[in-house]
């Protein structure tokens, strides 16, 4: 199956700071990868090195075949990205922005079809500001869809959904996965991961501590539920304890 990513031995540092310590992934054409770990682990250091927003010290990135830093122009007509923190003119339509989007690319998709599809299609009149943190959420996701891309970057994608509106989302995703869509995504969400991901990535402390499937962690650690296993292995288990005994 063909690399859609393919990161071999990079490092990022901060000043004295290792955020990101000789790291390698494989991404496969047409699958969902997970990128896991606790807040300060890594991840988003790591993917901004993949989207050629950051430059990493040391190692070899490929994106789709393209050299992110170099050929970012080309890589971004193929790559939507979505980000849990993304910021818009709040008087903005969201008409007005899906158009905006749509106009940066060749053959966009149908944005007011996705709308309907993600549940925002009644909202299109609205002003972005009037969203509710949930709607807001699918919007952003919209967004990363637009492009038409042959991979999308998601950060958080149900933050501020309800069970019901989450698993809307799942089906979509999956559906969107049969096309042949790559999906890369983070989450603290441990059902969503065990849900989508074929592969998963777990960081710690800027290390991979574990590269594989689910069931290979769940296996590897020797735990029934995936969360105890993620827990275990992103050094979580102990914080994770102090704060249930604290609070009982």
């Amino acid at each position: 199956m063909q690399e859609v990513i393919k990161v071999e031995h990079m490092s990022k540092s901060y000043g004295n700071l290792l955020a990101v310590d000789n790291i390698n992934l494989s991404v496969k054409r047409g699958t969902v990868y997970g990128l896991l770990g606790a807040n300060g682990a890594g991840k988003s250091t790591t993917i901004e090195c993949i989207l050629g927003t950051r430059k990493g010290d040391t190692g070899f990135i490929s994106v789709l075949g393209y050299n992110p830093r170099k050929d970012r122009r080309r890589l971004f007509e193929n790559v939507g990205v979505q980000f849990q923190e993304s910021h818009y003119q709040l008087e903005i339509k969201v008409s007005e922005l899906c158009e905006e989007i749509a106009c940066l690319y060749k053959s966009p998709a149908d944005w007011r079809e996705l709308c309907t599809k993600f549940g925002i299609g009644n909202k299109i009149n609205n002003a972005v500001k009037s969203l509710s943190g949930g709607e807001r959420q699918r919007l952003f996701i919209v967004l990363a869809l637009i492009p038409n891309p042959e991979l999308v970057f998601l950060d958080e994608l149900t933050t501020g959904l309800d069970v019901k509106a989450r698993r809307v989302v799942w089906k979509i995703l999956m559906d969107l996965k049969k096309t042949g869509i790559t999906i890369f995504l983070t989450s603290h969400f441990m059902d969503e991961v065990e849900a989508l991901c074929d592969e998963i990535c777990i960081l710690k402390k800027g290390k991979t501590v574990f590269y594989g499937t689910v069931e290979e962690a769940k296996k590897l650690t020797d735990c029934e539920k995936f969360e105890d296993a993620y827990l275990m292995l992103a050094g979580e288990e102990a914080n994770a304890n102090e704060v249930f005994f604290n609070t009982i």
